[in-house]
């Protein structure tokens, strides 16, 4: 009889993670940047090469950085949200270019619009890499201190800023 409950307690164990699991969202993968200073980066705009955007430049303020391609799909899907919200004026979202090329780039840009302050130039993904990028696009909130506060991990969408994104960028502005 104990030869049988041993597997049996082991199937039930088994059962509870795979249900755990399945009641996880795959969107909300933590970040260990989370609360945590943002990489310092210093890095060539896109627009005006012989310029740099750094990191630095937006202490004192909330601002949003987005990573992005013009060879991401799903960057397309997110674009438009984007636009909108430079528009509005709330937050400034500035672009990281991530493994991109800068003519590729910046007609991409000019079809799509550009919703960005600046956008730096990550040609070979290292300030990708040190930010914790696995996958384009990627959202970090960052706050007056230049602390990461919240990364959104695939494309903003409208509900994600409505009820994650700008309900943060308005606290941490407050």
């Amino acid at each position: 009889m104990t030869r049988f409950l041993l597997p049996l307690a082991v199937f039930v164990v088994l059962v509870g993670f795979l249900l755990v699991g399945l009641g996880l969202n795959p969107r909300q993968v933590p970040s260990p940047l989370v609360g945590k200073p943002a990489p310092e980066f210093q890095l060539q705009q896109l627009h005006e090469p012989e310029k740099t955007l750094t990191s630095k430049e937006n202490l004192g303020k909330v601002w949003l950085l987005n990573v992005w391609a013009s060879w991401c799909v799903s960057c397309r899907q997110e674009h438009p949200v984007l636009v909108e919200l430079s528009k509005s004026g709330i937050v400034p979202v500035y672009g990281l270019n991530y493994k991109d090329q800068r003519d590729d780039a910046l007609r991409w840009l000019q079809q799509f619009g550009d919703p960005y302050a600046a956008s730096a130039v990550d040609p070979e993904g290292r300030t990708g890499i040190e930010f914790g990028v696995y996958g384009v696009p990627e959202t970090y909130v960052i706050d007056k201190n230049g602390v990461i506060r919240y990364k959104q991990i695939g494309p903003v969408t409208v509900e994600a800023l409505q009820n994650k994104i700008l309900p943060l960028v308005r606290e941490l502005q407050g």
